[in-house]
């Protein structure tokens, strides 16, 4: 008695990614902050914890260009490098 592989039985359903997609650059919008990042790499070896200014200045690009999603920036791990809000005594304090 030989079993039938029935492929029919299960059907495949396909979702987008969570992020949405990530299109190529093909004009070139955000290449010189990839290079700037990409030398940073390689003038720390590799050590991508030294260059989190030069990746967050590629994702704002990406993300103005519409190259991906919209993220708040604190969403994709940036919150130390972001300007905090002005406090009451910063606004009090200008004329």
């Amino acid at each position: 008695m030989s079993t039938a592989m029935n492929f029919g039985t299960k059907s495949f359903k396909p979702r987008p990614p969570d992020k949405g997609s990530f299109p190529l650059d093909h004009f070139g919008e955000c290449k010189s902050f990839k290079e700037k990042f990409m030398k940073c790499l390689r003038d720390n070896s590799f050590d991508n914890s030294k260059c989190r200014l030069q990746s967050k200045d590629y994702l704002e690009c990406r993300m103005d260009n519409q190259l991906m999603t919209k993220e708040p920036m604190e969403k994709l791990g940036f919150k130390d490098l972001m300007d905090p809000p002005p406090s009451q005594a910063d606004r009090d304090a200008k004329p």
